[in-house]
């Protein structure tokens, strides 16, 4: 049997007065996904334990059934992984945002989610102020970079900036959690504060705000962390996988997972991604290889951004233009092919950012007999057969592994 796991980060959802008291997923036209549903199992799945944060990095590593509370060491790890940054002994690495601070509060955690060409303008100018032999920053994706500390120290508070918008951001600095942390503070403290002066005077950000758009006037740290010590899914359950993505950090995930990294011409990790592109991708991975893993981040920034259209949107065009796709293809398929939907955790649009919720699932198998769920969202799946799970129940449900 192949396997493909069907992820809409941040899907899940609270209620909404302006849907008319209905989750997106609920208010959302999916029939591709219900008929998943009606034809599988349903459940509420336990993606982050209370103690760590309800992250894409730990949400995602649990999905692919890793022991999150052992192998967790923040995002920035990952993200390393796959923009090819080789990290050594003593390396402390973590995410690096360009933010929009506005009036002394952070605005957003995107800088209006600036391009990639005009981000790393910005990032060749910090590194001609601030690299050397201990410290560098290394361009990603858009708003998404990445910062690495030689002898850091990670017993350092690091607030995501996507929990906090509207916040000043004198409120929400790094903080020491230890004595031995005291310098690592220290040096990301400054590198803020500094970058603010460095970045408001640089040619891009002038001509963003004269186009009216958001500057990238701020840096921001969060999730640091050392390099993990991950088995593959090969040795732990015999499968060869490959991911597809527009997300740097589920292509580390990937590649400390020993899987493929696919990347897709026009991916881009918003509602405009190239959704038909990424469905076409992952039915062709099929072919090669046990499991495929197809994540689409649109949802996630619509919760972010508190846009309940844009998430009701963004599931539609994930219903529409690629599970319908992956659904037709692979019934063709002589090998039967199971198919999992899921969001990683929730990203509610009234609180606009990550929470500790279960998220509700699909576990399709051919031959196995469904349970009585018949649509798609928070509370059917709550009626499923597969009642509440955590762990490592969901991939080994999805394997068939008892």
């Amino acid at each position: 049997m192949k396997y493909i796991i069907i992820l809409g980060d941040g899907m899940s959802d609270y209620p909404i007065e302006k849907l008319g008291g209905k989750t997106p997923l609920e208010a959302a036209d999916i029939p591709n996904i219900d008929v998943l549903a009606k034809k599988g199992r349903c459940g509420l799945f336990r993606t982050v334990p209370d103690e760590l944060p309800p992250g894409s990095e730990v949400a995602n590593m649990a999905v692919l059934g890793y022991d999150v509370r052992k192998l967790y060491q923040g995002r920035g790890v990952l993200e390393a992984a796959s923009m090819g940054v080789k990290l050594i002994p003593g390396d402390l690495a973590m995410r690096c945002n360009l933010i929009c601070v506005q009036d002394g509060k952070i605005k957003n955690h995107s800088a209006g989610h600036i391009s990639s060409e005009e981000a790393h303008e910005l990032i060749d100018a910090l590194n001609a102020e601030f690299a050397n032999e201990t410290m560098r920053f290394h361009k990603g994706v858009s708003y998404r970079h990445l910062f690495v500390l030689n002898g850091g120290r990670k017993e350092v508070g690091l607030t995501p900036p996507h929990d906090v918008p509207g916040t000043p951001f004198a409120e929400v600095m790094p903080v020491s959690l230890s004595a031995e942390a005291h310098e690592t503070c220290s040096v990301l403290t400054s590198l803020i504060i500094r970058s603010q002066k460095i970045l408001a005077d640089h040619p891009v950000n002038k001509k963003r705000v004269a186009e009216g758009k958001d500057p990238a006037n701020s840096i921001w740290f969060w999730s640091a962390g050392y390099k993990p010590e991950m088995k593959t899914l090969q040795e732990l359950y015999g499968k060869t996988g490959a991911v597809i993505s527009a997300v740097d950090l589920l292509y580390g995930i990937g590649i400390y997972a020993g899987m493929d990294v696919i990347h897709v011409e026009g991916a881009t990790g918003l509602y405009t991604t190239n959704y038909e592109g990424k469905a076409k991708a992952a039915v062709e991975a099929l072919k090669t290889h046990d499991l495929v893993y197809l994540h689409i981040e649109a949802t996630d920034e619509a919760g972010h951004e508190g846009n309940a259209d844009l998430k009701v949107k963004s599931l539609e065009y994930l219903d529409k233009r690629a599970v319908k796709y992956i659904v037709e293809e692979t019934a063709k398929f002589d090998e039967p092919v199971a198919i999992a939907v899921t969001p990683d955790h929730a990203t509610p649009c009234a609180v606009r950012t990550h929470t500790h919720d279960p998220v509700p699932f699909i576990i399709y198998r051919p031959g196995d007999e469904p349970d009585a769920v018949t649509e798609y969202n928070e509370k059917s799946a709550a009626a499923g057969s597969y009642g509440l799970i955590e762990g490592d129940m969901f991939i080994k449900a999805l394997f068939g592994i008892k």
